[in-house]
C-alpha cells in the first residue's frame, strides 16, 4: 500500500481508503456490528489505513463501530469523520438529506460528541458535510483553525455532495487556505466535477488534496451490477435510472482494454484499474471504494500495487469520453447539484446543468 499527503497538512492517507458509510447503516447491505468491525479490522490488515467517516452514517452508529475497530490501533490509522448534519433533532426520511447546522455552537458539541464516540481525542481529518458554500462563515473558519491549532484536528476538508456537484463548494475549498481536502463523486465516467477540481488545483497552485467516492460508480465500475442484477428498493444504488446502468454496461465494455494491458491477462481487474485512473492524477490523495465483504477488501486494496496506467492507457480513455465512448443516448444523470442555480456550471463551461431540486 502507498501513502499519499493530504495538502501540505503533514497528514498522509494510504491510497485505497475505508469508506465507512458502509457500516453503521444498511444501505450497503445488512450486518452485524461484529461484521462490521471486522470488516474494518481486514481492511487494516490489508494496509488501508485512511478510514473516513461522519457523524451522521447511523446517526453515530458508524462512528461507535469504528470507534470499536480501531480501538488498540489508533496509532495505525489516519483517522477522518464528518459534522454539520443536524440528525440529533431531525428524523432521517428514507435516503433523504437531513439539515444542516454549521453556528459555532452546535458544531462545538456535534465535534465532542463525534470524539466521544470515536473513543479519541482527536481526528486526523475533521470535514464539513456538505456544507453550502455561503454557511461557510468567517466564523466557521476561524473555529476550525482553533480545533487544528489546539491539536484536535491535524488536516480539515470540505465532503461535497451528496448529489454528482456542488461545484461552487469545492472551488471555496480549493481557494481557501484552512482546506487540506475536497472530497467529491469522482470516476471514470463521471469525471466532473472532480476533474475541474484537478484542473483548478494545478492552475492555481493550490496545495488541496482531492479525496475521491463513489470510484466505481455505483456498481458499474466494479461490476457488481450487471443487467443480471436486482437493486433492491433499500439499496443505495437503485437511486440511479435505469439508462444510467445500460449506458454504463456499454461504456465498460469499451474500457475492457484496461484489464490487459500490453496483451498480460488478467493484469488489472476492471475495479483496480478504475481506482488506477483516479490515482494517476496527482492531485487525488486517497479513493475511497465502498467496500461490502472481506473479498472487495483483498481485491481493491491491491490496486495501490498493481500497475499505474500508462500514458498511452490514460489518453486512449481520455478519448473515449470525449466522445461519450460512441454512446448517443442520454444517461439521465447528466446534472450537477449546485449552490449558486447553475451560474457556477455555466461560468466553469461544463457541458452540464443544475440538479432540478
Amino acid at each position: 500500500m502507498q501513502h499519499r499527503e493530504l495538502g501540505n497538512s503533514g497528514v498522509e492517507v494510504s491510497e485505497i481508503g475505508f469508506g465507512a458509510w458502509v457500516v453503521g447503516t444498511d444501505w450497503w447491505g445488512d450486518r452485524s456490528d461484529e461484521q462490521a468491525v471486522g470488516m474494518v479490522e481486514d481492511a487494516l490488515d490489508a494496509g488501508v489505513t485512511y478510514v473516513d467517516t461522519g457523524d451522521v452514517y447511523g446517526h453515530g452508529d458508524s462512528e461507535e463501530i469504528i470507534g470499536r475497530a480501531i480501538g488498540g490501533r489508533r496509532d495505525e490509522v489516519t483517522l477522518a469523520t464528518k459534522i454539520g448534519y443536524d440528525f440529533y433533532n431531525n428524523p432521517q426520511a428514507g435516503h433523504g438529506e437531513l439539515p444542516k447546522e454549521l453556528d459555532r455552537e452546535y458544531l462545538e458539541t456535534a465535534f465532542e460528541r463525534s470524539l466521544d464516540r470515536l473513543d479519541t481525542d482527536y481526528v486526523d481529518l475533521l470535514q464539513l458535510h456538505n456544507a453550502n458554500v455561503d454557511d461557510i462563515t468567517p466564523e466557521v473558519r476561524d473555529l476550525l483553525r482553533e480545533w487544528k491549532a489546539d491539536g484536535r484536528v491535524r488536516a480539515l476538508g470540505w465532503a461535497l455532495g451528496p448529489s454528482i456537484g456542488w461545484l461552487a463548494e469545492g472551488d471555496a475549498a480549493v481557494e481557501y487556505e484552512e482546506f487540506d481536502a475536497v472530497q467529491t463523486v469522482f470516476n471514470l465516467f463521471e469525471q466532473q466535477p472532480g476533474r475541474h477540481f484537478v484542473d483548478t488545483i494545478r492552475e492555481t497552485g493550490s496545495d488541496t488534496s482531492v479525496i475521491a467516492r463513489v470510484p466505481h460508480s455505483s456498481g458499474l465500475l466494479n461490476e457488481q451490477v450487471t443487467p443480471d442484477t436486482v437493486l433492491e428498493d433499500g439499496d443505495h444504488r437503485s437511486h440511479r435510472p435505469q439508462e444510467w446502468y445500460e449506458t454504463g454496461w456499454k461504456k465498460v465494455d469499451a474500457i475492457r482494454f484496461l484489464e490487459d494491458p500490453d496483451g498480460v491477462e488478467g493484469t488489472r481487474t476492471m475495479a483496480q484499474a478504475a481506482i488506477r485512473w483516479l490515482l494517476a492524477h496527482d492531485e487525488v490523495a486517497s479513493v475511497t471504494p465502498t467496500f461490502r465483504d472481506g473479498d472487495d477488501i483483498a481485491e481493491w486494496s491491491a490496486a495501490s500495487d498493481v500497475p499505474p496506467l500508462s500514458e498511452a492507457e490514460y489518453d486512449r480513455v481520455e478519448e473515449l469520453y470525449a466522445r461519450n465512448f460512441d454512446i448517443d443516448r442520454d444517461d439521465g444523470m447528466d446534472v450537477l447539484r449546485t449552490s449558486v442555480d447553475g451560474e457556477d456550471i455555466e461560468a466553469a463551461g461544463l457541458d452540464k446543468r443544475a440538479a432540478s431540486y
